[in-house]
């Protein structure tokens, strides 16, 4: 889905197709090295590395990397870069090109780190727009979409983890104002202007369960000491590929067993893989 959205040139003149192809070598080659090493499951929700090339590198604000060839790279002990919601290629697919979505953010970790299925909205509930005005921030709008009563009930899972990856733009740029671009009065008809910054970002939140953080890297906390629900619904994923079906209710006790076994062995990544693979789950699709 990469390709589905364009960033607009006006704000992010920087975007380039080799910048994309180097976002999507680092998710892959990232998730490579796992299954090659058998690296820890939880590397995916934080890692002290990374996979990048001198364009990714310069993107993330990352020294001493040069050169077209993706790598493990050691991160910064201060980089809030690590593991795969840091990643530019998820933080672009979870985008619109032009703004970034808290919902569409917030789902997307639900649903494939968290492992929490979410009904849709009712039917007669419209999405919000952003504000082109600047007047309100899309946490201000999403604060007044909440007090709808059929609303509430979901958004209060959905809305915090897209809270906290609002530290990051549409190209996963990590910011700390949200951008907009200035027309010059005296070249309005050619649309000449600069981009300037606008709102602050506020990246905090409360999850549903009552856990507040203030930062990325709080979150990213919150997932870890979630772990072994983060190892569930990667298995749950895993099962889901390679059967070629959703897993329903009568599986679950089976992906709790790989799950287990494969956190009893070192909770390794191709150890999850193999455990897939011999359970009988696998043997009878």
């Amino acid at each position: 889905r990469i390709d589905e959205t364009t960033p607009d040139t006006k704000l992010y003149p920087d975007f380039d197709e080799l910048l994309q192809v180097s976002m999507m070598r680092e998710s892959r080659s990232f998730f490579a090295k796992l299954l090659a090493e058998d690296l820890p499951l939880k590397n995916f929700l934080d890692a002290d590395f990374t996979m990048l090339n001198g364009r990714l590198a310069a993107h993330y604000g990352i020294p001493g990397v040069s050169g077209l060839e993706t790598r493990a790279v050691l991160l910064p002990s201060e980089s809030v870069r690590g593991g795969i919601l840091t990643q530019a290629a998820v933080l672009k697919v979870t985008s619109n090109g032009t703004n970034t979505s808290p919902v569409l953010r917030g789902v997307w970790v639900l649903e494939n780190v968290l492992g929490k299925h979410l009904p849709p909205p009712p039917p007669n509930i419209s999405g919000i727009e952003p504000d082109i005005r600047e007047a309100t921030t899309v946490r201000e709008q999403l604060d007044l979409h909440r007090n709808a009563e059929s609303c509430a009930g979901c958004h209060r899972y959905i809305d915090p983890p897209g809270f906290a990856l609002e530290s990051f733009d549409p190209v996963g740029a990590f910011r700390t104002h949200y951008l907009r671009f200035e027309v010059n009065p005296e070249h309005a008809d050619k649309g000449w202007g600069r981009v300037v910054p606008s709102k602050p970002v506020d990246a905090s939140g409360e999850l549903a369960t009552g856990e507040r953080f203030q930062t990325m890297e709080e979150f990213k906390a919150l997932l870890l000491s979630e772990s072994d629900r983060f190892a569930f619904a990667l298995t749950e994923r895993l099962a889901t590929y390679a059967l070629g079906r959703e897993m329903g209710f009568s599986d679950r006790e089976a992906l709790a067993a790989i799950a287990a076994k494969t956190k009893a062995e070192g909770n390794g990544f191709r150890t999850l893989v193999r455990n897939l693979v011999l359970s009988p789950l696998f043997a009878k699709p």
